[in-house]
């Protein structure tokens, strides 16, 4: 009770005023009561243990359970304990509700709750507040506890069997042990070596100078790289849908990206804007959107980091770089014969010099619209470039068909 000290002020008051030996006994003891109820709540507080637990990546439309458990290792019980967790709107639908518990001494408390992915981001789960009190309702406490943690939705991944991008490379689509061809005459530089390194690579006199054993690095001769370079300004979407045209081209940048990684064991970069980190249904905007470019490779621990840019990536609707300016960039950071996937959701002049000139600087390149049915939509009579491959994708469906 927030009144009960300057009650027990009033009361110190009248008693000296009347000097009433009565008054004097009450004052002591509700004072006693006052205090034990305070030293009891904070005994009870310091021994609460527990925690949160769930699996922090998942998927959109995934749901994951999450594990909430608060342990009471004193010896004082807690007639009443208020808990209560914060979760973030774009995860609503089965979440926490409150709830008031009783914890005995040593007694343990446990519930599940789920939470349905609805939208791919970064959420933040937590803190947990507890609100609790003496059994006379004289002292209460509240505490926030069980630090927040973060839960990455990664972008929805659709399956492609078999996609077949345009390249210039003869080994784009067979996977291999090694991502390039070499050439054995042009070393430019060594690495230690590993194992399973064949002997006729290593770099005997190299070796004999830092007494173990080094690897030729050879000049690369021919790429099998691919660059997905993802448009997010709002003007290069259709203006109706274009919201969900922009979420679709994220899809299909993270199929591109799976299919290529995990099923052709090729490796694979993105190139797109990042408008800050994206918290829930928030972003903090402290960061101007720049641009950022992921270098092509094929581990596993790529494509997971490939995914959680895709999940925190937002449409742009500041003015920033245009997204023609990072297709004219020095070939992306690919080798020659490398493939360079655009997805945007419209043709247009200068889109088309920017194709043009990355076929000039011998890449190979394919278009994918978003949000259109047919190239010219939106565009009046803009036609494809020569030697560029097309592709329309207006819904899930039309992305099933690229395969």
């Amino acid at each position: 009770m927030r009144y009960f000290p300057p009650f027990l002020l009033l009361l110190l008051l009248v008693a000296l005023f009347f000097r009433v030996e009565f008054f004097f006994t009450v004052l002591y003891f509700l004072a006693a009561v006052y205090f034990l109820a305070r030293l009891w709540m904070r005994q009870a507080t310091k021994q609460l243990r527990g925690g949160r637990q769930f699996t922090d990546r998942a998927f959109t439309d995934d749901r994951v359970s999450v594990r909430l458990s608060v342990r009471n290792e004193g010896w004082l019980p807690l007639l009443w304990l208020e808990i209560d967790e914060t979760l973030p709107l774009g995860l609503r639908a089965a979440a926490f509700e409150r709830q008031v518990i009783a914890l005995a001494p040593r007694g343990y408390w446990e519930t599940t709750y789920t939470l349905n992915c609805y939208r791919r981001g970064r959420y933040q789960i937590g803190p947990t507040t507890l609100r609790t009190g003496d059994p006379l309702g004289i002292a209460r406490q509240e505490l926030r506890w069980s630090e927040p943690r973060d839960l990455v939705v990664y972008p929805r991944v659709v399956p492609l069997e078999r996609l077949g991008l345009p390249t210039r490379s003869p080994l784009a689509t067979l996977p291999a042990s090694t991502p390039l061809f070499e050439d054995s005459s042009r070393i430019v530089s060594v690495r230690n070596y590993q194992r399973g390194d064949p002997l006729r690579r290593v770099h005997w006199p190299a070796t004999a100078r830092t007494g173990q054993l080094v690897i030729k690095q050879y000049q690369p001769a021919i790429a099998r790289e691919t660059a997905v370079c993802l448009d997010l300004h709002e003007d290069g979407y259709a203006t109706r849908f274009r919201y969900d045209a922009i979420e679709l081209a994220i899809v299909v940048a993270a199929s591109l990206a799976n299919h290529a990684i995990v099923r052709e064991g090729l490796p694979l970069g993105l190139v797109t804007h990042l408008a800050g980190a994206k918290t829930g249904q928030s972003i903090r905007t402290s960061e101007a959107p720049r641009a950022i470019a992921l270098a092509p490779r094929k581990e596993r621990a790529h494509l997971i980091h490939l995914l959680e840019t895709l999940a925190e990536v937002e449409m742009l609707t500041e003015t920033t770089e245009p997204f023609i300016a990072l297709l004219r960039r020095d070939r992306l950071g690919l080798s020659w014969g490398g493939t360079v996937v655009v997805v945007t959701g419209r043709g247009g002049a200068a889109l088309t010099d920017a194709l043009l000139g990355l076929r000039r600087g011998g890449l190979a390149v394919a278009l994918i619209l978003v949000g259109v049915t047919r190239p010219t939509d939106g565009t009046g009579d803009w036609a494809a470039p020569p030697g560029v491959a097309v592709h329309c994708v207006n819904t899930v469906r039309d992305l099933e068909s690229l395969a």
